[in-house]
């Protein structure tokens, strides 16, 4: 059930009546139940995979505070006749016991991941080694479907997990509570990734029909559905013109292709996350922001900042930070530091730490070498990057221009440029051509055809063109008014006439300009695939 499919409108029109018809009590379990009719819709195997995950991760959940409340109980009965040492002892042995639960947990859930996500990524390179070695006859591929959003449910069940471990949230007692935080049907499809201790505050409460919640809600909808239907669908099919024909389209054809990917995926993820949060808010709900207007970053570190924020925060929080101050970690870096020096011994635990992250981030996009080497190459440029602070530093002091607005647009644009070159391991999906096709942009002189007409033969009419400059300046414009407050909201201080005018114009532009057409049927979003 895509976000832009007719059934999916139709479900939110059902959804929407009963919701605010039913009493507040019974609100959330609406939502648990249409999570489930949502997923059931995508495959009815796939609530099986989602249950073992509620199932496990609610139990191991409840056994982690078990143990703590067995501790504390015991410890209060018996706090006159124990020792320093003899608390710590079982202080210890208890944290031991969550640990274990946790780490089953983990292993079970993450494990469900890999296989069903990485089993023939690792049959196709087992096959590999085959060939070259030139013995053995290869291994058969397992006929194995992927679970919708089976990536963005296991990390949101694994952070939870992880957060009862450390204390910072509660278990939640109730199951089918527990069963709507991880099935909430808008967030499945491609995020965010939510924390329970943020999604919890709006999720399980009574919400009363609110005129200007559920206005603002469907206005962030329709701007979604304005992204990915007018210019992420629209630009689709000159970049699979670009890109499945590398062979005919090379050179220029590269770098119009990378510029033109940037602006799909843009418009499509944005547009998709813009639709959940837009859903989420009119049924009185508040989700994670996941973007920030990356594409104005001054450097890759802060477009990670900006871009898929609650994927950055997981792998920061659960996998960078552990690592990066566990005790072989520590030693490694006493280690390098008694044998080579301060200087590269601080680095060795940001470097691995970091490392680890982009390879995990670069595998979890795609069980494919592709993504891996994509993870790798953000991580290599963010690390020199920090490598040569030093240097820009002595040339910001020197010269002054930072705060100049010519020197902040060469900074953003390229920025977008790397960005860019990195992201054509997703386009190709092959290391060896991504680097040929890159290579041919500065190998073959072609750049005739940005203005002799060629761009009008990769499935784009000048329509198109005119279509996706009008829907490029609205995006951009709306970003810079972003900049000091939310657009919805001054949109919502105008006159009548004025908010009437511009909401229905641009519901006229999703009507009129989207990219539909004799058996239409909305293509996928990308981030469906992780």
């Amino acid at each position: 059930m895509l976000f832009t499919s007719y059934e999916f409108l139709e479900f939110l029109l059902i959804l929407f009546l009963l919701y605010y018809l039913l009493p507040g009590k019974w609100q959330w379990k609406l939502l648990l139940a249409a999570g489930f009719v949502f997923y059931f819709y995508a495959g009815p195997v796939y609530c099986v995979y989602i249950l073992v995950t509620i199932l496990t991760t609610w139990f191991a959940g409840r056994r982690i505070e078990a143990e703590r409340d067995k501790r504390d109980i015991w410890l209060k009965e018996h706090k006159e006749g124990l020792s320093k040492e003899e608390k710590k002892s079982i202080k210890a042995k208890i944290k031991h016991r969550t640990w274990i639960w946790t780490l089953c947990c983990l292993l079970l859930n993450l494990g469900i991941l890999a296989v069903v996500k990485y089993t023939n990524f690792v049959i196709a390179n087992i096959n590999g080694l085959l060939k070259a070695a030139g013995s053995g006859k290869p291994l058969d591929f397992l006929n194995i479907i992927v679970p919708l959003g089976i990536s963005f449910y296991t990390f949101q069940s694994m952070g939870y997990i992880i957060d009862v471990y450390r204390g910072t949230v509660e278990a939640e007692k109730n199951p089918f509570r527990f069963a709507l935080f991880v099935s909430f049907f808008p967030q499945l499809v491609q995020g965010p990734i939510s924390r329970f201790g943020d999604l919890k505050k709006t999720l399980f409460e009574a919400h009363p029909f609110d005129r200007q919640t559920v206005a603002l809600g469907l206005q962030r909808i329709l701007w979604g559905f304005f992204k990915k239907l007018v210019i992420a669908d629209r630009i689709l099919a000159g970049v699979n013109t670009l890109i499945h024909d590398a062979d005919a389209y090379r050179g220029a054809y590269v770098f119009v292709g990378m510029l033109f990917y940037a602006l799909e995926l843009y418009a499509d993820f944005t547009g998709g996350i813009d639709i959940t949060i837009g859903v989420a808010q009119a049924l009185g709900i508040k989700v994670t922001e996941n973007f920030n207007r990356p594409y104005f970053s001054k450097n890759i570190k802060e477009y990670w900042n900006r871009w898929h924020i609650t994927m950055g925060s997981w792998f920061t929080d659960y996998i960078f930070y552990p690592i990066s101050v566990c005790k072989p970690m520590l030693k490694l870096s006493k280690f390098s530091r008694n044998h080579f020096g301060e200087v590269i011994g601080k680095r060795v635990p940001v470097y691995l730490s970091s490392f680890v992250v982009w390879f995990a981030t670069g595998i979890w996009h795609g069980a494919s070498w592709n993504f891996i080497v994509w993870g790798l190459g953000n991580w290599l440029v963010i690390m020199i990057s920090q490598e040569l602070e030093p240097l820009y530093q002595k040339f910001h002091d020197t010269f002054h221009v930072r705060e100049r607005f010519a020197f902040r647009l060469f900074q953003v644009v390229r920025t977008v440029l790397l960005m860019s070159c990195l992201r054509m391991f997703d386009c190709y999906r092959d290391v060896p051509l991504t680097f040929r096709m890159f290579g041919s942009m500065f190998s073959e002189g072609n750049w005739n055809i940005l203005w002799n007409g060629a761009l009008l033969n990769i499935g784009l009419s000048g329509v198109d063109y005119f279509v996706l400059l009008i829907g490029l300046v609205l995006l951009i414009t709306v970003s810079l008014v972003q900049r000091k407050g939310s657009v919805r909201e001054k949109i919502g201080r105008l006159p009548y006439w004025g908010r009437f005018a511009l909401w229905y114009g641009l519901f006229l532009a999703v009507l009129l300009m989207g990219a539909y057409g004799v058996g239409y049927d909305s293509s996928q979003f990308i981030y469906n695939q992780f």
